[in-house]
């Protein structure tokens, strides 16, 4: 099983041979994102961790019309799903464009989570997502910032008015698709919203793995 591979082993499995394999299964995903979510989970990994089977992928630089969510299986190489996403409603219209990490903004964050915890709330099934990145979005948790389904986010919405439905922040889902997206992350998956921020990425320790800024931040160790 992947989970009983050394993290130096699985770090190393995090390669341009898996980029190539992810990028043949998802030929829509831009290649840069992807080889950008693969180098922050290797960084992740051998920063201590929880060794993934699997990585989720939001490209929050497309509008929310466009599929701008992959699930990856990281043994197989598989895409495991590509479907909408939501982002805040104070991020943007009909594309997102402001970020934030604080409580109360009702925008959605980027940067490096691990999916936590499944659980039944207000929006039905949906699944608790940890922030590994200080200062980016490292309070995910305690700002309810979760995986749910929402009837705002279907391709009916996008034929009607032209976009998908605005979350709180929350990276909401069709219902049709929320079970198999919450099964596929719960305990421990990584999912990693990208958008070109400049800052972020100069700054993020998961994109320059800097060791030093990683340091007792915030990171789930694996058992």
């Amino acid at each position: 099983m992947l989970a009983a591979l050394p993290v130096a082993s699985f770090a190393a499995s995090l390669d341009d041979q898996l980029l190539d394999r992810l990028r043949e299964a998802a030929p829509k995903i831009d290649t840069a994102v992807l080889k950008t979510a693969i180098n922050a989970s290797r960084c992740a990994v051998s920063n201590g961790v929880q060794m993934p089977e699997r990585l989720a992928v939001i490209d929050f630089s497309l509008p929310s019309s466009q599929e701008r969510l992959w699930i990856f299986d990281l043994e197989t190489g598989e895409l495991l799903l590509r479907d909408l996403v939501a982002h805040g409603k104070n991020s943007g219209n009909f594309e997102s464009t402001a970020f934030s990490n604080v409580e109360g903004s009702y925008q959605s964050s980027i940067g490096l989570f691990q999916a936590g915890e499944s659980y039944y709330g207000k929006h039905g099934y949906s699944l608790r997502l940890d922030g590994l990145e200080p200062g980016i979005n490292d309070l995910a948790r305690q700002r309810a910032i979760v995986i749910h389904g929402a009837d705002y986010v279907n391709d009916s919405w996008v034929s009607k008015y032209g976009r998908i439905g605005r979350s709180h922040g929350c990276p909401a889902v069709d219902n049709q698709i929320v079970k198999r997206v919450v099964d596929n992350l719960k305990g421990g998956q990584l999912v990693f919203k990208y958008y070109p921020d400049q800052e972020w990425l100069h700054s993020s320790g998961f994109l320059k793995c800097d060791s030093k800024t990683l340091a007792g931040k915030n990171l789930q160790k694996s058992g």
